[in-house]
């Protein structure tokens, strides 16, 4: 059963209170997503650790109730 987009998105919050999240469904199933998120929790970690710490946030059901997930994630830049 896909996961929808609003459970995402709930899971990541509670994750990541601070971050920017953006999240868009890529083929209009609810099955296919990419998310933006940008976070100070990023900071000093690698890309390889900040997508860790993201499938961590989805508590297991990646490749389960969740098919696909593009990533991009990234640290505020400072003004």
């Amino acid at each position: 059963m896909p996961m929808p987009i609003h459970e995402i998105e709930s899971l990541l919050c509670e994750s990541f209170p601070d971050a920017k999240i953006d999240i868009k469904d890529l083929a209009g199933d609810n099955d296919h997503f990419q998310a933006t998120i940008i976070s100070k929790e990023f900071l000093g970690k690698t890309r390889i650790q900040q997508h860790q710490m993201v499938y961590g946030a989805l508590q297991g059901k990646m490749g389960s109730e969740l098919h696909a997930l593009a990533l991009k994630t990234g640290i505020p830049l400072e003004d």
